[in-house]
C-alpha cells in the first residue's frame, strides 16, 4: 500500500508526520487479470477473465455443510494457455482446452454441488467456442502434494498462471457478482 508522509508545522510543539494512505487499487480489475495472460490474443484474454469471474461469482459453498465458510483460495490457469503452447485450427475445429485448477479452503467444497452452477453458466455463455476443464483441490490436497513431493501437481501449479489469489486480490462486489451470474 502506498503511503505518503507530510510534515505539518505547528505553532507550538514538535513537527508531526501524518500518514496518508492511498486506497488500494482493485487488483482483480478486469485489466489486471487480462495483463496476467497478456501473451494471448485479446479474445482469449477476455474469455479467460470471464471464466475466472464466473468461477468466483457462481461458486455455491452453501450447498454443502462444512465446519467453515467456503472460500476460493486460488484460481490457476494451467495447460497450453499458461505454457504459451496453445493452438487453434479453425479448419479442423481443433483447439486447446482451458484448464483451471481451483484451490478451496476445505475438502467439503470440492463437491460437485458447489460447482454445478459454475459449469452451467460457463456452458451457456461460452457454448462450443471453447472447452473448459475445472479441477478442484483443497488446501489439504496441496499440502499433501508438497509433503509427498507430487511433481504432477506441484509442477503444474508452479508453471501455471495465478488469476486469482484470495490473499492478494479484491473480492467481487455485489454488482460484479450479479453481472457474472447473468
Amino acid at each position: 500500500m502506498d503511503t505518503a508522509c507530510t510534515i505539518r508545522a505547528q505553532t507550538r510543539g514538535p513537527l508531526v508526520c501524518e500518514l496518508q494512505m492511498t486506497p488500494p487499487t482493485d487488483v482483480y480489475a478486469r485489466e489486471v487479470v487480462m495483463a496476467r495472460v497478456n501473451h494471448l490474443v485479446r479474445r482469449k484474454q477476455n474469455e479467460i477473465e470471464r471464466i475466472a469471474r464466473i468461477i468466483r461469482a457462481c461458486f455455491e459453498p452453501e450447498t454443502v455443510q462444512a465446519p467453515q465458510p467456503g472460500k476460493i483460495r486460488r484460481i490457476i490457469l494451467i495447460g497450453p494457455y499458461a505454457r504459451r503452447s496453445w493452438y487453434e485450427d479453425r479448419h479442423t475445429i481443433q483447439f486447446s482446452d482451458y484448464e483451471f485448477w481451483i484451490v478451496v479452503n476445505h475438502p467439503a467444497f470440492k463437491h460437485e454441488r458447489c460447482w454445478q452452477r459454475v459449469r452451467d453458466v460457463i456452458d451457456s455463455e461460452l457454448g462450443n467456442r471453447c472447452a473448459v476443464d475445472i479441477n478442484i483441490f483443497s488446501k489439504a490436497d496441496i499440502r499433501i502434494a508438497r509433503i509427498e513431493r507430487d511433481t504432477f501437481i506441484l509442477d503444474r501449479i508452479e508453471a501455471g498462471i495465478t488469476l486469482y489469489r484470495a490473499s492478494r486480490d479484491a473480492p467481487l462486489n455485489e454488482r460484479e457478482r450479479r453481472e457474472a451470474r447473468r
